[in-house]
């Protein structure tokens, strides 16, 4: 079918990331439906959902085939590195995804590192290991010449793999804490032990298809679950876009000497990408630094890039997943935060079901529009279910605009246990 054609849309997954890609795609002219498996209880509110989990590929496909969509759009990692839009593709679908061999890329933080060096592409020092010994006399060296080094699981952790470590008996805590499975599982099995890079983080996301990468705007996330960038790693607590972190000119050279040499390796490699490439980035006294790689949309970023879309995003990412030249993606030049409310506990254990009110209320506010992260119907009332519960998101024509409307519309949302930064955005 062509792109202008109104189109039947599926999106696979169901949390704040989904919900953003659900709500631009019910806004787009091109698009007369969207289907969103499994969604949540905000979702369907622009969505048909259905009752099918992302890791349910068989199914996912018979629904695609069943509901004769135009374009499925793939939300989280696991379903891509597993080879869902392998499975769509073959039978026949345009799928917004890549590969099972290029999802590697974030399947593996390994495998991603070894590529950047094997194609230069500027990063951290690293070593790769699945032994302690090793990696112990590795963390002796960084730590001569660092107070901090990172530690990374290599496989898929949900955003909580991470450990910035203080000092060499810190690093070898959670080294052998990981490659015992009590951390993060079977994914801290292998250990990324890597430098600890100065300077302000960004992440940049591009349409990639081959060696053509377009990129989208840059956005800041904010890591850590407490303010101040302090606490354990997250999925992400908030969401600052556009940044001052990076010009135009910070891009463009990101794209020069990151995104465009990793497309480039990926293709000669035989994993040639095509859909959405996400570079997380140092941006150092040196210049950019990549510290890792996605192989979808973030989240919390695409809820803030989503609120400032001014474009068809059906039309976009139907080219991309039928590979048709993407010139540019258009973005207004007002400002978008995103604060995530998180239950109690999070990152660590938390109890679901939690009642939520105030959500009405803070969508009545002027630019916000809350996204559904982690959260089921009950009966008559929304309660929680994940936890990263909600990314309240608001526009404005700056980032002060903005910060003062997400927090105005956070504030009038109530569950028990809720936390969430009250320091997103105040860098700008």
């Amino acid at each position: 079918m062509a792109a202008t054609s109104q189109m039947k849309v599926l999106v696979v997954g169901g949390g704040g990331r989904e919900h953003a890609l659900a709500w631009a795609l019910a806004r787009s002219p091109s698009v007369r439906e969207v289907l969103c498996a499994p969604g949540n209880a905000g979702i369907e509110a622009v969505a048909r959902c259905v009752p099918v989990k992302a890791d349910e590929m068989v199914k996912l496909a018979e629904l695609a085939d069943a509901e004769k969509v135009d374009l499925v759009v793939v939300g989280p990692e696991a379903p891509l590195v597993a080879g869902l839009a392998d499975l769509l593709r073959d039978r026949g679908h345009a799928v917004f995804g890549c590969s099972r061999a290029a999802a590697e890329l974030e399947g593996s933080k390994a495998f991603a590192k070894e590529l950047m060096a094997r194609h230069a592409v500027p990063t951290a020092a690293f070593g790769a290991f699945s032994q302690a010994p090793e990696a112990e006399l590795f963390i002796d060296q960084l730590c001569r010449d660092a107070e901090r080094v990172v530690i990374k699981a290599d496989g898929l952790a949900a955003g909580k793999g991470v450990v910035i470590a203080r000092g060499a008996a810190e690093a070898k805590a959670a080294l052998r804490s990981m490659l015992a499975g009590e951390t993060v599982g079977d994914a801290g099995r292998r250990v990324v032990v890597e430098e600890f890079l100065v300077g302000r983080e960004a992440s940049l996301m591009a349409l990639v298809d081959g060696e053509r990468v377009t990129p989208l705007v840059p956005c800041e996330d904010h890591k850590q679950v407490h303010d101040g960038d302090q606490g354990p790693m997250t999925g992400g607590m908030g969401v600052v876009s556009p940044t001052t972190v990076m010009s135009d000119l910070e891009v463009a050279r990101a794209v020069r000497e990151v995104l465009e040499p990793t497309a480039r390796g990926m293709a000669a490699e035989g994993r040639s990408f095509r859909g959405l490439l996400y570079a997380g980035l140092m941006l150092t006294e040196k210049g950019p630094r990549a510290l890792e790689f996605n192989c979808r949309f973030g989240d919390p970023e695409t809820q803030a890039l989503m609120a400032r879309l001014d474009d068809d995003l059906g039309q976009v990412l139907y080219a991309n997943a039928t590979g048709r030249p993407i010139e540019r993606v258009r973005f207004s030049p007002r400002a978008a935060v995103t604060v995530v409310m998180a239950s109690e506990g999070y990152p660590g254990a938390y109890t679901g079901g939690v009642p939520i009110d105030g959500l009405d209320a803070a969508g009545r506010l002027d630019g916000v529009t809350v996204f559904h992260a982690g959260t089921r119907r009950d009966g008559d009332r929304i309660v929680t279910a994940g936890g990263r519960v909600l990314g309240v998101t608001a526009v404005g024509d700056d980032v002060g605009a903005a910060r003062a409307r997400a927090y105005d519309a956070a504030a009038q949302i109530k569950f028990a246990g809720a936390h969430y930064r009250r320091d997103i955005g105040a860098r700008h």
